[in-house]
């Protein structure tokens, strides 16, 4: 037989399955196929009014907590209102944490197009132009170039330029590039570019013995160092340069300013020490001071055998990397996001892909077929297979289904 709840609205003139409603247990099958129907009847209304219906007739033991599950796990909310996944956010590589030649190993990323004038020109067409950013791994230093055209031949011209004036990297790192296609034609040519690089650009770079490493597809967070570089450089840019249309010197010379106060910023807060007034900078891994400090006394009367040059030289190369090592390689060591360890997703999960410049409802369906694991055995970009091919993505860019497992 069926249990009732004896309540205190015996005397009303509710209907007698409001005054009685059925007792439904909290771990049977049937309480839950009962709330599944009255979510779906009721056209997926939330949690509080989802319990509000099911007792009409209905009364679920913890009913306040099976409603929320129901609406959890109910796939078609979910599609409606999707949630990537997560994972804990992984030891930064051994390429950042490692003490270095400055630019050794060296991110690259292209921010652009800028429009730029010829001298006197007051009207007519504007050339379109791209800022290069270079990133040091190890001492966060930036190098700023200046290219004319999205070629090969031009993208090694300006590689040519960077190791001529920083030395040449052993290891070079970038995005897919997969950010840059748009409705801009340029856009589409460097992304062909960078991501199948034609005999030229590969040949120079085997030539000089240079490992290219390229990023996941659609995996910001994992360049965010060069990003955040080039977010800076905006920063800035768009400060002194406004809508005001520039020649390729004014350009140029704006540039490098930028690149110079880059270069100057701290890499760790100032300490309450009031003596201390020199804080680290990526600048005196390049200079040993920061571009824009104050000028030095001049030394040029003292005799050398009062200097020892050569030692305090030594000497003062190694206080800094000592305080890269205790100052800024220890600000490292905490987590911005992603604190806690969560389960791997597993080869077979349904996922949602993720597609920033379309609409929610037309996210592609995918199952997975490979998993990427890191060095922590943790997976952080998986392999999904679509109607419409194989694609590699971060887990930030997938939403796996609330599924249950049979």
């Amino acid at each position: 037989g069926l249990v009732r709840v004896g309540g205190r609205l015996g005397n009303s003139e509710l209907s007698t399955d409001r005054k009685y409603p059925i007792l439904l247990p909290s771990k049977a099958r049937v309480t839950h196929l009962i709330l599944q129907y009255y979510h779906r009847m009721n056209l997926h209304v939330g949690p509080q009014s989802l319990l509000f219906h099911v007792r009409q007739k209905y009364w679920p033991l913890n009913g306040r907590t099976l409603c929320r599950e129901i609406v959890h796990k109910c796939v078609t909310c979910f599609k409606a209102k999707p949630v990537v996944c997560e994972q804990l956010m992984g030891a930064l590589p051994k390429e950042r944490v490692t003490a270095n030649f400055p630019f050794n190993c060296t991110g690259v990323d292209f921010t652009g197009p800028f429009s730029i004038k010829y001298k006197n020109q007051r009207k007519g067409v504007c050339q379109k132009i791209y800022v290069s950013l270079f990133v040091c791994f190890v001492t966060k230093c930036v190098h700023l170039e200046l290219v004319t055209e999205l070629t090969s031949e031009a993208f090694v011209a300006t590689l040519k330029r960077f190791f001529s004036r920083r030395g040449k990297c052993s290891k070079l790192f970038s995005d897919n590039a997969t950010n840059f296609v748009g409705s801009n034609q340029e856009l589409r040519k460097l992304h062909g570019m960078v991501k199948n690089p034609d005999g030229v650009l590969s040949g120079y770079l085997s030539s000089e013995g240079i490992d290219w490493k390229f990023l996941p597809p659609r995996a910001p967070n994992f360049g965010g160092l060069w990003e955040a570089g080039v977010k800076s450089f905006k920063h800035h840019l768009k400060r002194v340069v406004g809508n005001s249309k520039l020649t390729f010197e004014e350009f140029l010379t704006v540039t490098t300013q930028i690149e110079g106060i880059l270069n100057s910023r701290l890499l760790v807060p100032l300490t309450t020490d009031i003596e201390d007034l020199n804080a680290l900078t990526p600048a005196h891994f390049l200079i040993g001071r920061p571009i824009n400090s104050i000028v030095e006394p001049n030394l040029f009367e003292i005799p050398e055998c009062r200097l020892k040059i050569w030692q305090k030289l030594t000497k003062m190369i190694q206080i800094i990397w000592k305080r890269w090592s205790n100052d800024y390689l220890c600000n490292l060591q905490q987590r911005g996001k992603w604190f806690f360890d969560k389960n791997n997703v597993r080869i077979g999960d349904l996922v949602i892909i993720r597609e920033d410049n379309m609409a929610v409802c037309n996210w592609p369906l995918g199952r997975i077929v490979e998993l990427f694991p890191g060095n922590d055995n943790k997976i952080r970009v998986v392999g999904v297979k679509t109607q419409k091919g194989f694609f590699k993505r971060p887990i930030s860019k997938v939403c796996l289904l609330p599924i249950e497992k049979l």
